[in-house]
C-alpha cells in the first residue's frame, strides 16, 4: 500500500499520523509526507531555521517515512494564498507519490493552516479525473491532530467522526512520542495535548472504542475501487 500525508506544518504529521506510519513503515508499505508551511515561520518556541530542517529529517526517517515533499506556504497566513496554487502543490505531490490512500486534515480543525490544507486537499485528490493518465486515489481519510481538532469549536462542519481505527500497539505509541521529542520545542507537561500523557492516553481511548489496545483514529471520508 502507498500512502502519501498532506499535512499544514512539520509535527502535524507525527501528532495525527506517526503511530501507524511506523507500523506500516515496518510492515513493507511507503509513506510519503507532503508538507506545506516547511519554515513554521510563525511557530513558538521555534528553533533555526536548520535546526527545525535537522528535526523534521530526523523525525520523518525515525518513523520510516519514504519521500518530503516541502512547499513554503505563509505560516498561518494559508487563507492569503490563491486556492489553486495549494492545489497544484498537493496535485505535484500525488503525481509523483502515486498514492493509494490520501490523509489531510479535518476541515474543522481550529489551526486555520489547517483548514486550508484540508481544502486543497480535497481538490487535489480529483486530479485523475482531469488528467486521466494520473493513477486514481483509492482513498482519503481525516486524521486528528492534539490541541487542534479535540477543540471541535467550528459547528459549522461537521466535527471529526472516526470510523478506522488502526491499532498501534505500546511501540507505535512509544515511537510517536519519540519522533515528536525529536521536533525542539513541541513537547508539553500534562495536561498539554502534546504532553506523553495525553498522547498515551488518548490513544488508549481510540483503541477501547473498538476493542484494541493501542490506536490512532481516522475519518474516512472516499473510498473508490
Amino acid at each position: 500500500m502507498k500512502y502519501l500525508i498532506v499535512v499544514a506544518h512539520p509535527d502535524d504529521e507525527v501528532l495525527g499520523v506517526s503511530a501507524s506510519i511506523w507500523k506500516w513503515s515496518h510492515q513493507g508499505d511507503e509513506i510519503d509526507v507532503a508538507i506545506m508551511c516547511t519554515e513554521a515561520k510563525a511557530r513558538a518556541f521555534r528553533p533555526e531555521d536548520n535546526e527545525l530542517e535537522e528535526d523534521m529529517n530526523g523525525a520523518l526517517k525515525y518513523v520510516g517515512v519514504h519521500h518530503k515533499f516541502e512547499a513554503t506556504f505563509p505560516n498561518i497566513e494559508m487563507n492569503t494564498v490563491p486556492h489553486l496554487k495549494l492545489v497544484q502543490f498537493i496535485e505535484s505531490a500525488i503525481r509523483e507519490s502515486e498514492p493509494d490512500i490520501v490523509i489531510t486534515h479535518h476541515p474543522a480543525d481550529t489551526n486555520n493552516d489547517h483548514l486550508m490544507t484540508s481544502m486543497a486537499c480535497q481538490e487535489a485528490v480529483r486530479l485523475f479525473q482531469r488528467r486521466p493518465e494520473i493513477k486514481r486515489v483509492k482513498e482519503l481519510w481525516y486524521m486528528e491532530v492534539p490541541s487542534c481538532t479535540e477543540w471541535a469549536i467550528n459547528s459549522a462542519m461537521s466535527l471529526f467522526r472516526p470510523n478506522c481505527y488502526v491499532e498501534v500497539g505500546k511501540e507505535g505509541v512509544d515511537a510517536k512520542i519519540k519522533a515528536l521529542s525529536m521536533y525542539r520545542g513541541v513537547m508539553r507537561t500534562y495536561p498539554h495535548p502534546r504532553s506523553v500523557e495525553y498522547i498515551t492516553g488518548l490513544a488508549a481511548m481510540r483503541g477501547g472504542q473498538w476493542g484494541l489496545q493501542y490506536a490512532e483514529a481516522f475519518e474516512v471520508v472516499l473510498r473508490a475501487y
